[in-house]
């Protein structure tokens, strides 16, 4: 049909392209109809909404739209039924039914208040909300009983990535080392994973970060339901998920392991907004109160905006992998600035040593000699597994190696395994480590030009853990 100017009123959402006014044309003709159904059947049937070349309308989906949501117990008319003919746009990222918990199951609905605390502790404002790319981020494993069974599909770029990575790693050390201490452990036990296992990883992984963020006390876990909690302020952004949530509180870490097992589907299938999940259980976790205790003078909030998407700031980095928010990689608390000059107030590092540790290497940084120079607590974890801070991007290094950090004579020559999350490499990448041969500068004078060839980056953040190695790619192309 054709557009008049009146009819290509349209209002742009993050994705899916509405018309304005097409729900309320939609309501008066249901309004009708439920009176003469017979009246209108005709119209309904063939109702097609032509869009503008160039525009995408979303996929009927078996969910409930925003306007639904606000309006769900009403009870169902002659005219509901016509009106589900209708070819509708739904709400942008919405949440299958399938995905939410029953209000009944016991939660504690989210307030307004808790809404708004949310909110600014990740934001610093209540207007900003999710983009696509967080709200489409769930935890997505490869094929299962493969060469990478163990691992997650990630986002190449966007803050999702790193909570996925951080996430990967304490996965790794489940299927790894959660076995007896005199038992072999090998690469092979993340290659024989079914489904089964996996879910039961991931829930083992979630858990450990949700209990370390609660100090081992409590920990909470933030689902959504079908009916809002709350009607928000004028001054909070709607976005038809966060209203939704319900907090379930455990004082066991048997009890939250089951429990996210239950409710794995709520993190791992597309839709679910598993990431963000994920994100507010750990901020309720680990509470506002101590998130913003654990801050200092530079940081007042979790994410910041870097190239037009949220991205992770150090103290989240820190909370998912030690169970604190502080801003900084160093070990303890800094009272004195690089000049040695008293600081007004103290800047907070990292406290204590974690399961899973951390390197960084960014060329720009490096460039600018800005960058920051990570502790001991964070380069050399109780395990061998590192999520790596590579230029922005996010991957995991490790090695099977139990006794690889606490005996001197394995650093010799050994192996590490590389994984960076992205769906090509069919085989997880293998680098051997020579800490004792020749200094590896040597190898790389006569090389000219590009210098990512000369000084691959994956090669210099290894370097920040073992200063002057050769690093043997075993026929991979060097990449990064």
């Amino acid at each position: 049909m054709k557009s008049s100017s009146r009819s290509r009123n349209w209002t742009n959402g993050e994705k899916y392209l509405t018309p304005a006014g097409t729900r309320a044309h939609a309501r008066c003709l249901l309004s009708a109809a439920a009176q003469r159904p017979s009246m209108f059947t005709h119209l309904f049937l063939p109702f097609r909404l032509e869009l503008p070349q160039g525009y995408v309308k979303r996929p009927s989906e078996k969910i409930k739209s925003e306007e639904d949501s606000d309006d769900s117990s009403r009870p169902a008319t002659s005219a509901h039924h016509i009106g589900a003919q209708i070819d509708r746009f739904t709400a942008p990222y919405s949440i299958p039914q399938t995905l939410t918990v029953s209000p009944s199951l016991g939660g504690q609905p989210l307030s307004p208040e808790l809404a708004v605390s949310l909110r600014n502790i990740l934001f610093g404002n209540t207007f900003h909300i999710f983009n696509y790319e967080w709200k489409k981020s769930f935890f997505k494993f490869r094929e299962p009983f493969s060469d990478m069974a163990y691992a997650l599909e990630t986002e190449r770029v966007g803050g999702a990535c790193a909570i996925q990575m951080v996430v990967q790693a304490y996965i790794i050390k489940y299927l790894l080392f959660n076995r007896p201490m005199n038992s072999e452990c090998t690469m092979q036990s993340l290659m024989v994973v079914g489904e089964k296992e996996q879910r039961k990883a991931l829930a083992a992984a979630l858990t450990d970060i949700l209990w370390t963020a609660g100090e081992e006390q409590t920990a909470t876990v933030c689902l959504v339901t079908s009916e809002r909690c709350f009607t928000p302020h004028m001054d909070y952004k709607l976005d038809n998920f966060t209203e939704r949530l319900q907090l379930f509180t455990f004082k066991k870490k048997d009890d939250i392991r089951s429990f996210i097992c239950e409710h794995i589907q709520c993190f791992k299938e597309e839709g679910s907004h598993g990431i963000i999940l994920f994100l507010y259980s750990l901020i309720f976790s680990r509470t506002i109160d101590r998130i913003r205790a654990d801050f200092d003078c530079t940081t007042t909030h979790l994410l910041h905006v870097s190239l037009g998407n949220f991205v992770c700031r150090q103290a989240l980095l820190n909370l998912l992998l030690t169970g604190c928010a502080t801003p900084h990689v160093f070990n303890g608390t800094s009272l004195n600035d690089e000049q040695d000059e008293a600081l007004a107030q103290p800047l907070h590092g990292v406290l204590t040593r974690s399961h899973v540790g951390y390197l960084l290497w960014n060329r720009e940084q490096v460039h600018h000699a800005q960058l920051p120079l990570v502790g001991s607590m964070l380069k050399t974890p109780k395990l061998p597994i590192w999520v790596c801070n590579i230029n922005g991007t996010y991957s995991v290094l490790f090695s099977p190696n139990r006794s690889l950090l606490s005996d001197w004579k394995m650093e010799h020559l050994f192996q590490l395994y590389f994984y960076n999350g992205q769906p090509t490499p069919l085989n997880t990448t293998v680098l051997t480590i020579d800490t004792h041969s020749h200094h590896w500068e040597a190898e790389n004078n006569d090389i000219q030009g590009d210098p990512e060839k000369k000084f691959p980056s994956v090669e210099m953040t290894i370097r920040t853990k073992w200063e002057g190695s050769v690093i043997d790619w075993n026929g991979t192309v060097p990449f990064f």
